[in-house]
Formats: structure tokens, sequence, C-alpha cells
């Protein structure tokens, strides 16, 4: 079996999140490697991984994301806070994940803050609602 890469399809596995597209904004390349490919697998749309806010910004006006899953702390020290504010400004749920016990957001940026390492089931229960608000559309 070959490791995956860009090139290979990716065969959902759920249609949980199916419809759902998702703006992945993360600066180390597994793990934005394996959250797209989860997600992915489990039927989401998935626009990058990107690792900084400026190659997030274009995928965002190529197409506006149902949800945005955003590391805070981005390459070369950048941080989310302006990046999290368009995308609430364009009505995109954000789900903030880190490293960082704590991340200095206001109340309402994000719809949660999830701690690295991210679990599958912790994630999911984020998405769900904007999936079955996608759903009923």
């Amino acid at each position: 079996m070959s490791p995956l890469n860009d090139r290979d399809p990716i065969e959902p596995v759920s249609e949980e999140l199916s419809g759902l597209r998702i703006l992945l904004v993360e600066d180390s390349w597994h793990v934005g490697k394996a959250l797209r490919n989860l997600l992915q697998a489990l039927g989401a749309s998935v626009a990058g991984p990107v690792a900084t806010a400026s190659d997030a910004e274009r995928l965002l006006s190529e197409q506006v994301p149902d949800v945005g899953i955003v590391d805070f702390s981005l390459r070369n020290g950048e941080r989310a806070h302006g990046l999290i504010g368009k995308l609430n400004a364009l009505g995109v749920r954000v789900i903030v994940v880190s490293g960082y016990e704590e991340v200095p957001l206001q109340p309402g940026d994000a719809v949660a803050v999830l701690q690295k390492p991210v679990l599958k089931a912790d994630l999911l229960a984020t998405l769900r609602p904007a999936a079955t608000r996608k759903a009923v559309r």
C-alpha cells in the first residue's frame, strides 16, 4: 500500500460531513495533511491546508467556506486574529486549534477551541452542527 499523496483520490468512508466546505489553515504540514485526509474521508470538501493568513485569504477569494479550521499560531509567528475576524465577518463558523492551553480570543470569535492533538470525536462533535445546517438548506 503506497502512502497518500496530494494526487491520490480520497474515497469517503462516511458521508457525515458531505457537502461541507472547510478552509483548513495549519502551519504544520503533517498535522494539516492528516486533518485534510480525515475531513475528506468524512465527505467534506477541503481547501488547504495553507500555513499563512495571506494564503487563506487567497482561498477565501475563490470560495467562502462553511467552516474555517484555523491554527491560532501560523508560520513565522503570525497569529490568526485578523483571519478569524475576516471569517467571522463573512459568516463562516470558526474552529480554532492550538497547542497552547489558553488562546487570546474574544467571546464569539470561535465556536470552539480544540487543543492539539485534536481528537477525532471532538472535531466531529464541533463540525456536526455545521454539517446538519448545510444538509437542511
